[in-house]
């Protein structure tokens, strides 16, 4: 059974928040009032739906009883309970905890792993995968930190996505992504195995990783890029260490002084979700039952060029359509995974 105590006072709060908003609440509490009322309000929804059904469920119910109603009812009462199921399904998902980051920007940091040159290729092509699901999405991806090989490939890259539902669907991208295919460098035709990672970080920010001048050094340096590119005569790029935990971070875009802001923001969200890897790591059996709070080192999915072939190994999903998962259509890759880190959910609550 729902708990309806608690529908209640959803409810209540729901309402709350729009008189308070129709009143007109203090400068100072609008943009608050305005965030919880927007993650309510989705809720809300489902819960007045759910209950509209129950509602139609009785009054044909209390049909039945009339001689002249009673084959409309039946037939109402056989089409309200083929639905309710997924009515009551809907609203366990929408009373699940929410993960307090699924509304901010996401920090994207993508890195070659074993293979090479392949591998830095490989780390170009993924980056080039996510800026097109972000521009399909409608969201804006800026890339903040930009390292090239000789090749084309990439070093490093460390960019900010802002949009809706940015890091709630992106959340599930961290990990070891493996590639098989013929690299541009081999010229006998044979396939080769590598890989890169990617982390996907929520946006941190200021009251929540409080990081004391003390705690870090900041060294200014000049920049340069692979064979001589984007070489700087000042020293403009940034590097700042984090002493208490060892994390470096550097930016080397033209100006000093967004340098300085970039490197701070990859900074807070390293630390916020190291902090936010802690906790997940004290709820151990929360952990186990969410695909999108695993191991960094975790192999998640293999890209296979030759057969057109994307397996995600968390949840077993094959599908024969690479070209158009490259070309940025994630869509149906990430709603398998919020499907399954749901389901997860539902069954840890029973």
């Amino acid at each position: 059974m729902l708990p309806q105590d608690r529908l209640d006072q959803i409810t209540a709060r729901f309402e709350y928040l729009e008189a308070r908003l129709n009143a007109g609440a203090e400068p100072s509490e609008i943009a608050t009032i305005s965030r919880e009322y927007a993650e309510l309000r989705p809720v809300v929804e489902q819960i007045a739906e759910w209950r509209d059904a129950q509602g139609a469920l009785r009054e044909a119910q209390a049909m039945l009883a009339d001689p002249e109603m009673r084959e409309l009812a039946e037939d109402e009462l056989h089409r309200l309970r083929a639905a309710l199921p997924d009515q009551e399904q809907a609203l366990r998902v929408a009373l699940l905890p929410k993960d307090a980051a699924d509304a901010r920007p996401a920090i994207l940091e993508i890195r070659p792993g074993t293979g090479g040159d392949e591998a830095a290729l490989f780390a170009r092509d993924l980056l080039g995968m996510y800026q097109r699901h972000a521009e399909a999405q409608g969201w804006r991806l800026e890339v903040m930190e930009l390292a090239e090989t000789e090749l084309g490939g990439i070093r490093e890259v460390v960019a900010r996505i802002e949009g809706e539902g940015v890091f709630a669907r992106l959340k599930y991208e961290s990990g070891v992504h493996r590639v098989q295919r013929v690299p541009e460098t081999e010229s006998g035709g044979r396939i080769h195995t590598s890989a890169a990672t990617v982390a996907v970080l929520p946006e941190a920010e200021d009251v929540d990783i409080d990081i004391p001048a003390g705690d870090i050094r900041i060294d200014t340096m000049r920049a340069s890029g692979a064979g001589g590119q984007h070489v700087n005569t000042t020293d403009s790029a940034v590097r700042i260490t984090h002493l208490p935990t060892g994390l470096v971070v550097t930016s080397s875009e033209k100006s000093q002084h967004q340098n300085r802001a970039n490197a701070m923001a990859v900074l807070r969200a390293r630390l916020y979700d190291m902090e936010r890897q802690r906790s997940d790591a004290a709820r151990a059996a929360d952990r186990k039952a969410q695909v999108g709070s695993g191991d960094r080192s975790e192999r998640i999915r293999t890209y296979n060029f030759p057969q057109g072939r994307l397996t995600d190994h968390r949840i077993n999903l094959t599908l024969y359509a690479l070209d158009r998962v490259m070309a940025g259509d994630l869509t149906e890759i990430i709603d398998a995974l919020v499907a399954h880190d749901q389901a997860a959910k539902l069954a840890a609550e029973t």
